[in-house]
């Protein structure tokens, strides 16, 4: 989880159906996880809920006990179309290292659709993507292999955030096997963020 207190978060707009900061009812029960501290939990229907981010298609929302995420397959609940809310979150930057093989380029390109549900820039921008690699196996097949961090080790959203990009990077074409690991070392701080991230944050 980012440190949320010790950045200056732009307000991020709204995009979609669905308008942030509105109130709405939720149209049916919907698996969550609840944010900080990444336990699954269960939002009833009808209860009234805020989007307070949606990004990368994902929705962060506050309720009467805090604030929950619900994932981009469930955003009939929140009566949006998830085939729309699909293709909104697919990424259109082809900002990546200028060595990155074409399949790499692509790994890249799906990290940048992955977000932390309390700040509306993404986690290669963020500077928490510290390695990423393509790896031939044995018997042919193609493997990511990409080292990820957050800025605060006991995060409870750590594993939900490195799973949403191990399932992102898993729709490439051609890619057989992702695995992406949270590590520490060397520990995150603001100057890893990049000059769009930045710039999205308020920083400059």
């Amino acid at each position: 989880m980012i440190a949320v207190r010790s950045l200056p978060i732009a307000q991020a707009g709204a995009t979609g159906p669905t308008t942030m900061h509105s109130s709405l009812e939720l149209k049916r029960e919907v698996d969550a996880i609840q944010i900080p501290s990444g336990d699954a939990i269960k939002l009833p229907l009808g209860m009234k809920v805020i989007i307070t981010q949606s990004l990368g298609g994902t929705y962060t929302v506050a309720t009467d006990f805090g604030l929950a995420r619900i994932a981009a397959k469930d955003a009939d609940a929140l009566g949006i179309d998830p085939e729309a809310a699909r293709r909104e979150s697919e990424s259109t930057s082809s900002n990546v290292p200028e060595d990155a093989s074409e399949l790499e380029g692509a790994v890249w390109n799906q990290l940048k659709n992955v977000y932390d549900p309390e700040i509306p820039v993404n986690i290669v921008d963020l500077g928490l993507v510290y390695d990423c690699h393509i790896e031939a196996t044995e018997d042919g097949t193609n493997r990511a292999v990409v080292k990820m961090t957050l800025t605060a080790p006991g995060c409870g959203m750590g594993p939900t955030i490195a799973a949403d990009a191990q399932s992102r990077i898993m729709t490439i074409e051609d890619m057989d096997d992702a695995v992406v690991e949270l590590v520490w070392d060397p520990p995150w701080n603001q100057g890893m963020i990049s000059v769009e991230g930045k710039m999205k944050l308020g920083m400059i």
